[in-house]
């Protein structure tokens, strides 16, 4: 076991100088500073390891979370900036017996905002009756009404909730916010355990912490019940790549095995939800959505929307489409509604509330004000609609901390329905490693639940925020804020779960699900970014090659580089040209837009060559410095390319980014020939073509005389088993567009079919001579306008 490899060392334990704060309980230490039984294995754990080897360790899960792009937008100064997500690696301990009692009470709570939700969107019985205030719903920008009366196809309005959870004082946890609308951070929870996992490899594994694929694989499971048949489609519905969250909603639609979809790759029709894909339009059955739904249909809901999907409250008004959550889910998030929730559980789920929720009072009631105005608590008062979590900082409607008499008067005066007063909480600490020392933080712990056909599960762990120092005011992660994993540890071994459904001989090979055109457009783009990225470079290294072996001596060769130049915006000093980078980037954002589809090790090798390119570009300088570093930017682009090939699912996402690769390459060769084949061209300009266009090698075996025209053009235009020759680039465009759906239907050929079959008759029967400066260029022209009939048949 992990625990019994500790060895005697003479250096301090690392808990020596660790002290809780006074009067707060914390995670780790008795408050006399005794560690406690459950934490003692991971101490004696982190004692044997010298400053060294901790710092190896740790830095295994931050390569980790670096390799796999995993990263949060951090907004401020009227911009967006993706972050490194911000791990703290040491985890937040709770024992299987506490977790179970967490458990407990969070389903409790999740059925009574069941039921909460179904009467509000219902018969309305709680507001009717005065349970509820009228003002505190009907004022509500959550309370949806177009979703009044609609019934969720299967019943339930609630699929996946989160719940902040903090532990006060008296060391009982209370609810500090109910999450509803859209809970994000299961994503995160997940990468948060394989990174630890990774910090902790040798100890990990020994010490029975629950697994947290068995709570994904129960969810996905029964969300594929609410489907129709087994090739049914379940889809997430993004925001799109600016989201705060966006990379959590591709990581789970990719584990998970759902479709990713923007707003505009849906559409309504006949009440029915349908994604636009390059088969046509399908229909989505489950949608799992993570924007807020006023965003969801501009028709019905925020006319200003542009993320959302008009004719989308209509489909759930036909019982046509599983939501997950419901819209207008988003009212249960209200502050004040906390207020309400004690009185409420007895009547609604048969008992007092077994986790308590922060001692809430809403202003609106006389009795409350009373109440706020004689409490000697210290409280926090803010708006009573916002669905922010208590105490964030980022709040700007926080009025008052400690209510200073003069605020609360006049605020109460005025009637008070518009605030909410909370009982101001200190939070526990746990521990976190600063500058290699184990210091005490803040913490909260936001917990998932999924309903299952079991009931609600709860996953085994969760999602814990750190604090930056010892106040709670910067535990939020736009604030600098960090996030540890959770491990719920038993007192005896537990069983491995993965992913897998269980086996069963009427378990079938799923077809894949349709390629929204979004993401064939993407894809499409991906490729031609990159194989023009690889164009640049291949032109560059040729030319500095030459720069460094003729110099000035070389300018009339060196002058025929200019018309390739113009034709891609180079300047012909850079040594780093600022169109690759250019190129780079929009490679990245394509890529960015289908990482559902886009692997992840060649997501990071994109962005290493990106790093690389832009680390180079301001040091390198022009001749045989920069014909080196271009010659390593193009190792690292053959690496995407042999990812793409070898490891990419050869299905219809595989094929429009090879179509876009080809069609690149096919343009680029075409002009290449145009310009340096021409009989103006200077003297060298045919070995230059060879050059670039990496045929030097079979230039020599094909022919065994000095390079001519004649040659050149066979080689680098006709030849179909030259990987670099137009020719074998129709080849290859002609072989994916006959695969694409309806590309050939029965004999009769797509338009796009029909001339990449001309573009293929044309180069199969011509030679060389045929093929001058000027019919070069047109079937440039001809190639271009490739790109357009794809658009229109598959993309639009």
């Amino acid at each position: 076991m992990a625990g019994e490899r500790a060895t005697t060392t003479l250096r301090p334990s690392r808990t020596a100088t660790y002290r809780p704060l006074p009067g707060v309980p914390d995670e780790m230490a008795a408050p006399d500073g005794a560690v406690r039984p459950l934490w003692r294995r991971l101490v004696a754990h982190l004692d044997t390891l010298s400053d060294e080897d901790l710092h190896r360790d740790l830095s295994r899960a931050d390569r980790y979370l670096l390799d796999s792009g995993v990263f949060y937008r951090q907004y401020g100064g009227g911009e967006s900036v993706e972050r490194p997500w911000p791990l703290s690696h040491i985890p937040v301990l709770l024992a299987e017996e506490e977790w179970t009692d967490i458990s407990h009470a969070l389903r409790q709570r999740a059925d009574l905002l069941e039921a909460v939700m179904a009467d509000l969107y219902g018969p309305n019985a709680l507001v009717a009756s005065g349970r509820l205030p009228a003002a505190l719903v009907a004022g509500n920008p959550e309370w949806l009404r177009p979703m009044v009366g609609v019934r969720p196809k299967g019943g339930h309005f609630l699929h996946f909730l989160a719940f902040e959870l903090g532990r006060g004082p008296d060391g009982e946890w209370w609810v500090l916010a109910d999450r509803t609308q859209a809970p994000s951070g299961a994503g995160y929870a997940l990468e948060n355990r394989v990174a630890t996992a990774r910090a902790f490899s040798e100890f990990y594994p020994d010490e029975n912490v629950h697994r947290l694929a068995g709570f994904f694989r129960d969810f996905r499971d029964a969300l594929q019940a609410q489907t129709s048949d087994k090739d049914s489609r379940i889809a997430i519905l993004t925001p799109g790549p600016m989201n705060e969250t966006y990379f959590e909603h591709a990581y789970i639609a990719r584990y998970l095995g759902f479709a990713l979809l923007e707003g505009d790759d849906l559409g309504v029709a006949d009440d029915r939800l349908m994604v636009r894909t390059v088969q046509g339009m399908r229909q989505v059955d489950v949608l799992w959505r993570r924007l807020d739904a006023h965003y969801a249909d501009p028709l019905e809901l925020d006319p200003a929307s542009r993320i959302g999907t008009p004719g989308m409250v209509a489909a759930l008004r036909a019982g046509a489409v599983t939501m997950v959550n419901s819209l207008g889910s988003g009212v249960l998030e209200t502050r004040a509604l906390m207020a309400f929730l004690p009185q409420l559980a007895p009547e609604l789920v048969g008992g007092p509330l077994a986790m308590p929720n922060i001692a809430t009072w809403w202003c609106g009631a006389p009795a409350a004000r009373a109440a706020v105005r004689a409490s000697p608590r210290r409280m926090v008062l803010a708006d009573a609609l916002t669905t922010c979590l208590p105490f964030d900082p980022k709040d700007d409607l926080t009025r008052a901390v400690g209510l200073p008499a003069d605020v609360l008067d006049r605020r109460l005066a005025e009637g008070g329905g518009d605030l909410v007063a909370q009982e101001a909480v200190t939070l526990s600490t746990t521990p976190a490693l600063v500058d290699g020392k184990l210091v005490p933080r803040p913490m909260t712990l936001r917990v998932y639940l999924a309903r299952t056909a079991d009931g609600w599960a709860v996953m085994p762990g969760g999602f814990a925020r750190i604090g930056t120092g010892a106040d709670v005011s910067a535990i939020a992660m736009q604030e600098g804020g960090t996030a540890a994993d959770v491990w719920v540890v038993s007192r005896s071994p537990v069983p491995v779960i993965t992913m897998a459904r269980q086996a069963s001989a009427a378990d079938k090979r799923l077809a894949p699900g349709g390629l929204p055109a979004r993401a064939a457009d993407n894809l499409f783009w991906l490729g031609r970014y990159a194989e023009r990225a690889e164009g640049i470079v291949r032109l560059m290294r040729a030319y500095h090659t030459r720069l460094a072996e003729s110099g000035k001596a070389g300018e009339h060769l060196l002058g025929g580089f200019d018309p390739l130049f113009r034709q891609m915006g180079i300047a012909r000093g850079e040594a780093i040209p600022q169109r690759l980078l250019d190129n780079l980037a929009a490679a990245i954002g394509s890529a960015s837009s289908v990482r559902d589809r886009f692997s992840p090790d060649a997501w990071s090798a994109l962005h290493d060559i990106d790093r690389s390119a832009r680390r180079m570009a301001p040091k390198v300088a022009p001749g045989d410095d920069a014909a080196r570093a271009l010659s390593a930017l193009l190792r690292k682009l053959a690496g995407i390319s042999g990812l793409v090939h070898e490891n990419m699912y050869r299905f219809v996402g595989w094929r429009f980014l090879t179509i876009g690769r080809l069609h690149e390459r096919a343009m680029g060769t075409a002009v290449l020939l145009a310009v340096l084949c021409d009989p103006k061209a200077p003297e060298g300009a045919l070995d230059l073509a060879i050059e670039v266009g990496d045929s030097v090698l079979t230039h020599r075996r094909r022919f065994s005389f000095s390079a001519s025209r004649a040659t050149v053009i066979d080689l680098l235009a006709l030849d179909s088993l030259n990987p670099r020759a137009l020719r074998h680039q129709i080849d290859g465009l002609r072989e994916q567009v006959d695969m694409l759906p309806a590309a050939n239907d029965h004999g009769a050929l797509s338009p796009l079919a029909r001339e990449v079959l001309r573009l293929h008759a044309k180069l199969a029967t011509t030679d060389p001579d045929s093929l001058t400066t000027d019919a070069l260029w047109r079937l440039r022209g001809r190639i271009a306008a490739l790109s357009d009939l794809l658009t229109t048949s598959y993309l639009s």
